[in-house]
């Protein structure tokens, strides 16, 4: 069953593990195009709604899909798999149940770029191109805000309300000048949900950076072109990291948003849109 989110995108669910996973794709994408797999992380797919349209209408195949026990999908995360290698495999599982096959890009937002450098680096998909946006790389993560609850006993000291709260904040920072209540409640809504609240917990829980500073040696050896798009007053994801990463590992340009925070999709949806299809097509 789909959901028209708004003009051309919509919403609708696979089976990956007996439970439902929940992504945004739009009703105009050509069903021939080239595939894009679009990775979110401590936030939910909404991070890529406001150019997933834009995507379709060049004639990609975009799919941004909710993690399991995030955002719009069934099931419940757990320390176990919240780690960055679980979510890979998970991926793996859900690009099969779509049975998309050959060569797929791959962008990932915050901690889904961790999980698409996993991908790139394990040659666990066939990926043509990987772009990150604002993305964990290094020893960058997790942030203050999110290394708190690696800690059990915050953790189960943890309540929705506080999740909520804790969320607002994050939210409204990494918004920036786009911030308004109508778009802050629409990212909070699904962390009202007590299970969303426990699969956040767990994903935070789970955060690592070795998950990325073990990808270094192969990201270095990768010739699979890569594309960094960066809000550059960011202050957990400094643009410092993208521009190390951008030197460091080849094949690699780096598009700077000024003005943007943590989620610079919701800041410069056209030009970051704009860029992501010049990358992908």
């Amino acid at each position: 069953m789909s959901e028209s989110i708004e003009t051309g995108v919509l919403r609708t669910t696979v089976q990956v593990d007996g439970e439902p996973a929940s992504y945004l794709t739009a009703d105009t994408a050509e069903q021939d195009g080239p595939a894009v797999l679009l990775l979110h992380g401590t936030y939910w797919s909404r991070v890529w709604q406001p150019v997933l349209g834009r995507l379709a209408a060049a004639g990609l195949r975009p799919f941004a899909v909710d993690f399991p026990g995030l955002g719009r999908s069934g099931g419940e995360l757990t320390l176990e798999t919240a780690t960055v290698p679980a979510l890979a495999d998970w991926v793996v599982r859900f690009a099969s149940a779509l049975e998309i096959s050959g060569p797929i890009a791959v962008a990932g937002h915050d901690i889904g770029g961790a999980v698409a450098q996993h991908l790139l680096a394990h040659d666990q998909l066939e990926v043509s191109r990987l772009a990150l946006v604002n993305s964990v790389v290094y020893d960058s993560w997790p942030a203050p805000h999110v290394r708190r609850y690696r800690d059990p006993v915050v953790a189960a000291a943890t309540t929705v309300d506080e999740i909520l709260a804790a969320r607002r904040r994050a939210v409204t920072g990494a918004l920036a000048g786009a911030a308004t209540e109508r778009r802050i409640a629409e990212y909070l809504e699904p962390w009202t949900d007590p299970r969303v609240g426990r699969s956040w917990l767990a994903m935070a829980g789970a955060a690592d950076n070795r998950y990325t500073l073990d990808l270094v040696p192969a990201l270095r050896r990768s010739t699979t072109p890569k594309l960094l798009i960066w809000g550059e007053d960011d202050v957990d994801e400094r643009v410092e990291y993208a521009e190390k990463f951008t030197s460091e590992i080849p094949r690699t340009t780096l598009t700077r948003i000024p003005g943007a925070d943590h989620i610079p999709t919701e800041n410069a949806p056209g030009r970051i849109a704009r860029t992501l299809v010049e990358f992908f097509a």
